[in-house]
């Protein structure tokens, strides 16, 4: 399921390959994130073009809406959206705690009301995983605990140990309907070391085909959050890949690389997108042939001084929005209040960091990360 081809001399970066059912998957990567069945503003045909290797979408949305009944009528969310690659869906786990008003959570899951139309809906660590199978995800998520930061150490300790419970219970229903799709756990615990380790532990005794990192860069300082995840990281297997959920901005990404990191999401590069902040690389590497903190830099396109520069986007981007459109008619867009501005501003910022991602497995494959 996993293959790990090779690991730096350098840091703990690692290159691997990742076997699912719609195709195999070359590791460090980036997923784009496919929400509501949909990469906001683009074609399915568009983030292929990209050579995006997998995407993300996610439970919770999609249980909502358009709902099951239709997911099953459209035989799963592959042939819905017009997907061919892998598909990663999240559990929904952070939805339910972020969007959800109003929301009660035991150790049997977690009871909410829809912000779609206020009725009652329950999750539980079972009916996840049977409805992330009804979508027919490659990669499915446990059912977690996210909390908010900040947060005292009672509070995460006490999502750990729910979360360590839902995990057993979403394991339980996974082999009960021997499915032969990918099943990660999710490890929490906040900026605590500590409880990152035993959270960490407990799912590796559990047993999971990956392991993802949830409720990080929510606020908390990024120092803290890299030793949280070195903590999680140094009690997870080897041979098995490992998620930074929801990370981030590009100069994170490279660091969690480093930390052994191999699977990435966020809805920066899209969401910033369609605001009209676009990130462009200044040299693909420094001198020393390290990606460093300082490799890219980040326009808004509506500032008044793109208005006459026909220069393209980013010069070292082949995608094409840079290959055949000006910064000056890319703003001229924007200005103009055209969706075709910002579906060029999300195919730039998806091939910036999809081609981050090439540049870091070559550095790898280099012994140069």
């Amino acid at each position: 399921m996993f293959k790990l081809v090779k690991k730096s001399n350098l840091s703990q970066a690692r290159l691997g390959e990742l076997k699912t059912k719609h195709g195999t998957i070359s590791t460090p990567f980036f997923m784009p994130i496919a929400t509501q069945a949909t990469v906001k503003g683009v074609t399915m045909s568009q983030v292929k073009d990209l050579d995006a290797q997998i995407i993300l979408s996610n439970t919770y949305h999609l249980f909502l809406r358009p709902g099951l009944d239709i997911i099953k009528k459209a035989k799963g969310l592959h042939k819905f959206m017009g997907w061919k690659g892998p598909i990663l869906t999240d559990s929904g786990g952070y939805q339910v705690f972020s969007l959800s008003k109003k929301r009660k959570v035991t150790d049997k899951g977690v009871e909410f009301q829809s912000e779609i139309d206020g009725k009652s809906v329950f999750l539980s660590p079972k009916n996840v995983v049977e409805i992330q199978n009804i979508l027919g995800s490659d990669i499915m998520m446990c059912l977690d605990e996210c909390i908010k930061w900040p947060c005292t150490k009672i509070e995460a300790q006490r999502a750990v140990d729910r979360t360590s419970t839902w995990a057993k219970l979403c394991k339980g229903a996974y082999k009960k309907q021997k499915l032969d799709r990918l099943l990660f756990g999710i490890v929490q615990g906040s900026v605590y070391k500590d409880l990152r380790a035993k959270s960490a532990k407990e799912l590796v005794r559990i047993g999971f085909n990956g392991y993802a990192i949830g409720g990080l860069t929510l606020g908390e300082p990024i120092k803290e959050t890299y030793e949280a995840i070195q903590s999680a990281v140094q009690e997870l297997p080897l041979d098995k890949p490992r998620y930074l959920m929801g990370a981030g901005l590009p100069e994170q990404i490279v660091e969690s690389v480093k930390l052994g990191i191999d699977m990435f999401d966020c809805v920066i590069p899209t969401r910033n997108a369609r605001h009209g902040l676009l990130y462009v690389r200044l040299n693909k590497t420094d001198p020393t042939g390290q990606l460093s903190t300082n490799f890219y830099q980040k326009i808004h396109i509506t500032n008044a001084k793109y208005k006459n520069d026909f220069k393209p986007l980013d010069s070292n981007c082949s995608c094409y929005a840079c290959q055949n459109f000006s910064r000056a008619y890319i703003r001229h867009l924007f200005m103009a209040k055209e969706q075709l501005g910002k579906t060029l501003a999300t195919i730039h910022n998806l091939a910036f960091y999809l081609n981050l991602m090439k540049d870091i497995r070559a550095m790898i494959k280099e012994g140069k990360l």
